[in-house]
């Protein structure tokens, strides 16, 4: 078993979500874990196909209202 991998956890908060020491140090793991999943993407909704794209387009034409 290795130790975890406390050098990439901080690279991550500190360099790549760029967050102070303060707030990286009071954030869970839990917490990183979801930034770390946001980031690459996943839980994120499948994109719009096309017929959906078109009803969303249908109900919200550009133009009305302004």
């Amino acid at each position: 078993m290795s130790g975890f991998p406390w050098a990439d956890v901080m690279g991550f908060g500190l360099g790549t979500l760029r967050l102070a020491p303060q707030a990286f140090w009071a954030m869970t793991p839990r917490e990183i874990a979801a930034a770390h999943e946001g980031l690459a993407g996943r839980g994120r909704a499948a994109p719009l196909g096309r017929d959906a794209f078109d009803a969303l387009m249908a109900r919200h034409p550009d133009g009305e209202g302004r």
